[in-house]
């Protein structure tokens, strides 16, 4: 044996014929990014394969064919709409108004309502299943928990959205005329430029309800029953509106999330009045701190029992 190959072996060996120590094992790695975005679509799935959130959108469908159905109906005589939401008085002359009048009619009730249903329910009814043990034995961690929980919110309040948007442009196109449209200050602008407004207001719609979303996440921390925490995040919704509606009270309205929802209208103005618009951001993103931090800190340190 040669004087390098001896030497080998006495290394390999170690001292008195010792084996040298075992390398360290690499400990458990965090999860990766396709990881986190693995779990954030089992959540997703989740959220859409619920028999209840498939009957919200289909309600929220059902709105704007019912709004385009009944404006049909009014002035087939020749009559013109009286009352209701903004922009109602203009879908007989566009269709393409249909898409603003659907959006503003649910914005108050009927969107924020389903997204307060799946928001109060996204943590305590897993809780209530007995599942919230299980998922947290996952390597994911309480918070890629709740912010994929949260992601999955705003994902329906923008496919809620888009439901409103789709049904009633297609409603529109089939029962009125498109084309031209007429803003609110009075100009005309084409037809694609009116449809990217139309967009535009959908964008700013699902953004409204981010606050509200997180509102209802953190209510959805403090139980551990799924229609508790369903019932709480709706009559909130209700007291706010509530209050937005008391004049007594108009020192507190800019304060309230619900305050800036229908500055969507002035989308539909030349050129774009973006003051409203801005404000309601800013108060949608002070509520997603507050209530998405206050969600965090009560998730992370909350006792899981079942």
């Amino acid at each position: 044996m040669s004087r390098a190959e001896t030497a080998g072996a006495g290394r390999a060996a170690g001292p008195a014929g010792v084996p040298p120590p075992r390398a360290a094992e690499p400990g458990p790695r965090s999860p990766g990014f396709w990881w986190t975005l693995g779990f954030f679509g089992s959540e997703l799935l989740t959220t859409f394969r619920r028999g209840r959130t498939l009957a919200l959108l289909g309600v929220l469908a059902a709105v704007p064919v019912l709004v385009g159905v009944a404006v049909k109906i009014e002035t087939s005589g020749g009559s013109d709409v009286g009352g209701g939401p903004p922009f109602l008085t203009q879908v007989t002359n566009n269709g393409l108004f249909l898409v603003f009048a659907a959006l503003t009619a649910t914005l108050p009730v009927f969107l924020p309502m389903t997204v307060g249903v799946v928001a109060g329910d996204s943590v305590a009814g897993e809780s209530a299943g007995g599942t919230l043990r299980y998922l947290l034995v996952v390597p994911a961690g309480r918070t890629r928990l709740l912010l994929a929980k949260y992601a999955a919110v705003l994902v329906y309040c923008l496919a809620a959205t888009a439901v409103v948007a789709v049904f009633a442009l297609a409603t529109g196109a089939l029962l009125f005329p498109v084309g031209e449209v007429t803003t609110i200050s009075g100009t005309a602008i084409p037809f694609g430029a009116g449809l990217g407004r139309a967009l535009l207001a959908a964008v700013l719609v699902a953004a409204s309800l981010v606050g509200f979303a997180a509102v209802g996440l953190f209510v959805s921390t403090l139980t551990g029953s799924g229609i508790a925490a369903m019932a709480a995040t709706v009559g909130l919704l209700i007291t706010v509106q509530i209050l937005d509606s008391i004049p007594q009270l108009d020192a507190i309205h800019p304060y309230l999330f619900s305050h800036y929802w229908l500055s969507l209208a002035d989308v539909m103005r030349a050129p774009v009045l973006w003051d409203g618009v801005l404000k309601n951001l800013l108060v949608q993103a002070v509520y997603l701190l507050v209530f998405g931090s206050a969600a965090w800190a009560r998730f992370s340190t909350k006792d899981i029992a079942a």
